[in-house]
């Protein structure tokens, strides 16, 4: 299926953990038979209490999750996952195609979704892209280390510290906060952020970059000088204070 595209291991070198969370069987096995031919390890559940179980025992580097279920949904998984601690990126699997849905699964915490019927194609290739932001393939260029002030990001090991703190970050923050970094002082518009970080638009609903752009400032400028820039009818922007 995507054999010709670079094999993504865990950072030890053993096979990337993926957890499919279904009430359909049939779908979670051929999910599951999906992502073993990309040679990585593999656990199911058909329910969200179940989910959670295996997701503490399995401790997966990634999720594609089912947000209509009948015990717990998808939503409700995801919320007691990230009130855990666990910033592990979720794929979310959804027979909803409004916009509004697609939206709100992302800003519940979730970091991409796919429409059902899907592609297990798609699926792989939007898991591929999650997974590369967590981590587990090297940054594309010989750059890992980038700074802004006193904000640094690695690319390599995803730590973000300023002035010696610290900071937490989900796949999707990380991907926009170095977005923003590669490009110090440079206005970015919304689309242009929402087709780097989402790579691909909400037919017109940018409110998903504002609401982004919001956790950004409450993790990396609460209290101190801001680093994050609004420009009116632009876009956004970081620069280090003058």
């Amino acid at each position: 299926m995507t054999s010709d595209l670079p094999d993504l291991r865990r950072p030890d070198g053993t096979p990337l953990r993926i957890l499919a969370v279904d009430d359909e069987q049939m779908l979670t096995d051929l999910l599951a038979m999906a992502l073993r031919m990309e040679g990585w390890e593999v656990r199911t559940a058909s329910s969200g209490m179940e989910a959670l179980q295996v997701a503490r025992e399995f401790e997966p580097d990634a999720l594609v999750l089912d947000i209509m279920m009948p015990d717990l949904d998808g939503m409700a998984v995801l919320r007691r996952l990230r009130e855990s601690g666990s910033l592990v990126p979720v794929l979310f699997l959804t027979a909803k195609d409004a916009v509004g849905d697609r939206v709100a699964g992302l800003t519940a915490g979730g970091d991409d979704y796919v429409t059902k019927p899907f592609s297990l194609e798609e699926v792989i290739a939007r898991l591929r892209a999650i997974i590369r932001r967590t981590g587990h393939a090297m940054a594309d260029d010989g750059q890992s280390i980038l700074r802004v002030a006193d904000l640094t990001l690695n690319e390599d090991s995803h730590e973000v510290v300023r002035d010696g703190t610290e900071i937490e970050l989900t796949a999707t923050e990380f991907e926009l906060l170095r977005y923003l970094m590669r490009n110090e002082r440079r206005v970015l518009s919304k689309a242009q952020i929402l087709d780097r970080v989402w790579s691909y638009d909400f037919g017109g609903k940018s409110s998903v970059v504002e609401l982004y752009i919001s956790y950004l400032r409450k993790k990396i400028d609460a209290g101190r000088t801001p680093l994050l820039h609004t420009v009116r009818g632009v876009g956004y922007m970081i620069k280090a204070p003058q």
